[in-house]
């Protein structure tokens, strides 16, 4: 049986997306699977925006973390290493609020919730 909440599906979906661009298709199965899961929810053009915004999101992360998952960090200073951790973070705010936007376009009762955290998933999408 398949499960997955219409959250983690689009987060995924938007992730498998930038892994596709990224790897030059090597995902292709991965990414298939999920727009088809996609293409089977209600279709919006908010709906779109939002998704494309949350694609963009972790387009801007997978920048800031390259060079962290490639071990190469000792290139980078502690400094740098430390604004692109805030930074990461402030998109991953952003992220959980699109993510909160697209349950209220679907009418999916689940939101996301950080506590101790500083994404409460009540950020400006705009």
């Amino acid at each position: 049986m398949e499960f997955l909440p219409v959250l983690e599906l689009i987060d995924r979906l938007c992730i498998a997306r930038v892994k596709h661009a990224r790897t030059q298709g090597a995902n292709q199965i991965e990414l298939d699977w999920y727009e088809d899961k996609y293409r089977q929810l209600p279709q919006s053009p908010e709906l779109d925006a939002d998704i494309q915004a949350m694609t963009d999101i972790h387009h801007a992360i997978w920048d800031l973390e390259w060079q962290l998952k490639s071990g190469v960090e000792q290139m980078l200073s502690l400094q740098e290493i430390g604004r692109r951790a805030i930074a990461i973070r402030d998109f991953n705010n952003r992220r959980i609020a699109y993510k909160n936007s697209i349950a209220r376009i679907l009418g999916h009762p689940v939101r996301e919730i950080k506590q101790d955290h500083l994404a409460d998933g009540t950020v400006d999408t705009k």
